[in-house]
């Protein structure tokens, strides 16, 4: 008699749940307004062809695309009058995604777009099931949701270079979360505290208070760091002088740049780039 045996590793995830799953379909030409959510969610692309609205961005998706959104990102979605769009939606606590950035100076990317044909069937079935068990609301179908999803991101995530990480550090206000998305893609623009509460609506000494509080920083010394983080970027990844870094990440002068690099990481430009040679 011979047996076999094997030993799963065990991986630490997020303490994440099902918030919402629906089936959506939206005939004619709509679409949403702008809109956030305190969780994560992501869409799959059934039928039909639209538009999403992303931090920004203008993404075309057509059957069997994925979206994924981080908490706190505005979004929205639009369909095309001769394709109806169906989809699937998934609204997640407790976990937020963490995806890979396309250059190393990048801001990071706080949404995923993605083509799963391989994975339709299982979403799909996986999907109905969890819709069955979230309405019904027998004993443990938490804890039944929960584990399907689990099974279903790892479906999804061995074609992509994505982890879950908790969203702890992403429960902030919306205020707070539109202006540090506002400083992570424009650190290199010319921003002040009221750029910030112009660009939020709200009072710049209200939004320093309520960022310091969620972030643990003030909005100026947060885009400083974020600056001199994508100084650092650029110092290991280019060629470019210190004069050329200094612009592009967003410091007055090259001198400004090479002091406030110096406050943060004990040594000058020069220096960092030697010691990461």
């Amino acid at each position: 008699m011979s047996s076999e045996s094997i030993f799963f590793q065990k991986t630490k995830t997020p303490d994440f749940h099902l918030r919402s799953i629906s089936f959506s379909k939206y005939e004619g030409d709509w679409s949403s307004l702008p809109h956030t959510h305190p969780f994560s969610e992501f869409f799959y692309i059934i039928s039909g062809k639209g538009e999403f609205f992303i931090d920004g961005d203008t993404i075309p998706v057509r059957p069997n695309d994925l979206i994924l959104i981080n908490p706190n990102i505005e979004h929205t979605e639009k369909a095309k009058i001769s394709a109806p769009m169906e989809y699937i939606v998934f609204g997640v606590d407790g976990m937020a995604f963490s995806f890979p950035k396309k250059h190393a100076e990048d801001a990071p990317l706080n949404y995923g777009h993605y083509s799963y044909s391989s994975v339709q069937n299982h979403l799909i079935q996986f999907a109905r099931l969890m819709m069955q068990e979230f309405l019904e609301k027998k004993p443990d179908f938490e804890l039944v949701c929960r584990n399907i999803l689990q099974i279903l991101f790892i479906y999804i995530f061995r074609e992509q270079h994505i982890s879950l990480i908790s969203d702890e550090g992403m429960r902030i206000s919306k205020e707070c979360a539109a202006a540090k998305r506002y400083m992570d893609a424009n650190y290199s623009k010319n921003i002040t505290l009221d750029t910030l509460a112009e660009m939020t609506h709200t009072n710049k000494y209200y939004l320093a208070h309520s960022f310091s509080e969620c972030i643990g920083e003030s909005p100026i010394h947060y885009l400083l760091s974020r600056r001199i983080q994508a100084g650092k970027e650029l110092l290991i990844n280019t060629d470019h002088s210190i004069l050329q870094i200094a612009e592009s990440t967003g410091f007055s002068s090259q001198s400004y740049f090479s002091q406030a690099f110096r406050k943060e990481t004990g040594m000058t430009p020069q220096q960092f780039r030697k010691q990461q040679g």
